[in-house]
């Protein structure tokens, strides 16, 4: 975004990536992007916490991240970067924060991407017996072969898996609405199940809020298309495109899905830890629906692994780009892409995956709860670069607005703040809240180490972009 802000001048860090992702792939990397396991298994945890008024939870967490993603679009299409929203909160908040965004953002997606491949491997092991790790470091080699042949590859991959949670959402909401409205045959319509068991608020009103701190990582990943969309042959009609329709997407897919869920079953019937929607499925009478579900759970643990890798290489890119990691990440293979940075990221996967098998309770559990709070510090300081970025620039620049500013920018910084502190109030979550605190602690002492370093070595500590090989 246009800036009269000197660090600014480093925000041009995308040097040699080519456009090798088309619209099509973008659009439902967008449409899609956001269906995840967190939704087909991870809603069976909020519905039972909660109660039939879960998909309130899910309307209030997906608000919350419209307005940070409107926010990032308004700064994306102004300035298209791989590097986004370390870029912008670079230039609006000072080096610190941009350090803090790449270097936070980029770790909790390799763990991300360490827990995926488990994910995914124990889903296959529903088909296939085999030991979990060597499952796992199958399913890790495969997406990382994806990443490497091209930017297209990747794209082409997450489109078709995209599309197959796409189309297994939209199945459940067209049979779901008809089963509830009694379009079924032999089965009339019935909303009983919203009031009939202990109410529509059974855990009390607080549960509804209480349950925002679960549901809202559902909904993380959101921003991957803002970040796709550098490199694409339009980024700014890209990024425009792709976000127009973010409010839509959360409200049928997350909202609508869940609003159905507990529609059809019994709140106190779910299972945490098992999909409802196969649940759902087996009620409404259509057979072989746990093989069905079990595939797409496959699918969507797949694209967050393909995603992940590419979030997490890109990021370590620009870090590389913007001298704030080894120089060597920003080379380009033949077909255009950062594959030092993938297979380094692919790397930290593979010892998280090793990590998991050999020890799963502590060491793992340790990484998995250190990075638990960082999507949410990344949100806030993307919400805090666009409230300062937009009072500089041009009204000429802004293709695209965020609604009623400031007062929206300002209520989702207080949303998001909400959340952390519901989170240090939280038997479950406290952990990760804190685990996470230290993660930021060490890596903003990181950046002040450097730059003393740097300071000393060389009497200089601005930080500018390194030139590509």
């Amino acid at each position: 975004m246009p800036s009269t802000n000197r660090k600014a001048d480093a925000i041009d860090t995308t040097p040699g990536l080519r456009p090798g992702l088309s619209q099509r792939q973008l659009n439902m990397i967008a449409i899609g992007g956001v269906i995840g396991a967190g939704l087909f298994v991870g809603s069976g945890v909020v519905i039972r916490a909660t109660g039939p008024a879960a998909f309130l939870t899910y309307a209030l967490c997906g608000g919350l991240i419209v307005l940070v993603m409107r926010m990032l679009a308004e700064m994306a299409a102004a300035n298209p970067s791989t590097g986004a929203f370390a870029d912008y909160a670079t230039s609006a908040l000072g080096g610190w924060a941009g350090f803090s965004v790449g270097w936070l953002y980029w770790y909790f997606w390799v763990i991300v991407v360490g827990f995926e491949a488990v994910a995914g491997a124990k889903v296959l092991t529903y088909w296939i017996h085999a030991p979990l790790w060597v499952l796992s470091l199958v399913l890790m080699v495969m997406m990382t072969a994806t990443n490497l042949v091209s930017v297209s590859s990747f794209g082409e991959f997450e489109f078709w898996f995209a599309g197959i949670k796409v189309a297994t959402i939209v199945v459940f909401l067209v049979l779901g609405m008809a089963f509830a409205v009694g379009l079924v045959p032999g089965h009339g319509a019935d909303f009983s199940n919203l009031t009939s068991h202990g109410g529509f608020f059974p855990q009390g009103v607080g549960a509804v809020f209480a349950a925002i701190v679960v549901s809202i990582f559902s909904m993380t990943g959101t921003e991957v298309v803002t970040i796709a969309a550098a490199e694409t042959p339009d980024p700014q009609r890209a990024v425009q495109r792709a976000m127009s329709t973010v409010v839509i997407r959360i409200a049928t897919f997350f909202v609508g899905s869940v609003f159905l869920l507990a529609v059809i079953l019994p709140w106190n019937s779910i299972e945490p830890g098992t999909s409802p929607y196969v649940d759902a499925f087996h009620h409404m009478g259509i057979s072989g629906a746990d093989q069905v579900m079990n595939a797409v759970v496959l699918t969507a643990v797949l694209s967050c692994l393909n995603s992940g890798l590419y979030t997490s290489s890109r990021m370590l890119f620009v870090l590389a780009a913007r001298r704030e990691a080894p120089a060597y990440l920003v080379k380009l293979s033949a077909r255009g892409v950062p594959h030092l940075a993938i297979m380094v990221s692919s790397g930290v996967g593979f010892l998280c995956v090793i990590v998991a098998w050999l020890s799963p309770e502590m060491v793992f559990i340790f990484l998995l709860n250190s990075s638990g709070a960082i999507i949410l510090f990344v949100y806030l300081l993307i919400a805090l670069s666009q409230i300062v970025l937009r009072r500089r620039t041009p009204p000429e620049a802004l293709r695209v607005r965020m609604w009623l500013f400031p007062g929206l920018s300002i209520l989702a910084v207080t949303g998001i703040v909400a959340v952390l502190v519901r989170m240090a109030f939280d038997d479950t979550a406290r952990s990760q809240l804190w685990l996470s605190l230290l993660s930021w602690a060490v890596v903003i002492a990181f950046y002040f180490g450097a730059k003393y370093a740097r300071r000393n070595s060389h009497g200089d500590s601005r930080i500018g972009p390194a030139q590509p090989t």
